[in-house]
């Protein structure tokens, strides 16, 4: 009987070893993700950048975006439907990375149309025709032009004027600059309040917008 009562007694003691070593453990790794996260904010946050969603919103997505990346396309209308999920709770934002061939005319083509308030409209028109002007192999982002029209109330000689502002360049130097700071090398790739993907895709990035959500209550 007291063989069995110094066994019981010796699994609670390391029961609660082992919480501690647990609960120590998920701490340092908060600890770790707040370091990395306050890290990355001050590489990460424009004044400049396009952004929409809620300006008070608990949870800053920040994604680094090509034009002419096709996961970057199939990506947009989940960043819709996270949005929709959670209704003013996010606010998205968007830092360039240019990486395919004559993505950086389609960076002038968006940042000439935030001048016109049709940032959101123009990026959507891109994804939607991508095909027809992305190809790898073969890219010819001149044929946008022929796609530009359809975006609503979007003035294609004001454009064509806005798209040489000498601004715009420093804009993608800048975040190619950024990008490497943060170790970013593909795209899309997101940061959550500052956080970065555990690994890359829809589930992570849902959990660890939900994850950051349950941290500001």
């Amino acid at each position: 009987m007291k063989q069995k009562t110094i066994f019981i007694s010796t699994l609670a003691v390391l029961a609660l070893v082992f919480g501690g070593g647990v609960w120590y453990y998920n701490q340092v790794q908060t600890d770790k993700h707040k370091g990395q996260a306050a890290a990355n904010l001050s590489i990460l946050f424009r004044q400049d950048m396009p952004s929409k969603g809620n300006t008070n919103a608990k949870v800053r997505i920040v994604e680094f975006l090509d034009p002419g990346c096709e996961t970057c396309a199939r990506f947009h209308p989940l960043i819709e439907h996270l949005m929709n999920e959670y209704p003013g709770k996010l606010k998205v934002f968007i830092r360039y990375l240019p990486v395919h061939k004559g993505s950086d005319h389609m960076v002038k083509i968006l940042e000439a149309s935030r001048k016109q308030g049709k940032f959101w409209e123009t990026l959507e028109m891109m994804f939607a025709s991508q095909p027809e002007w992305a190809s790898h192999t073969n890219p010819q982002p001149f044929k946008i032009w022929n796609y530009l029209g359809n975006v609503d109330g979007l003035d294609l000689e004001k454009l064509r004027r806005d798209i040489n502002a000498p601004g715009i360049d420093q804009i993608i130097q800048r975040d190619f600059k950024d990008a490497a700071g943060l170790k970013v090398t593909k795209t899309p790739t997101f940061f959550v309040n500052g956080r970065p993907l555990p690994r890359f895709g829809y589930e992570p990035l849902h959990d660890l917008i939900a994850e950051e959500l349950s941290n500001t209550h």
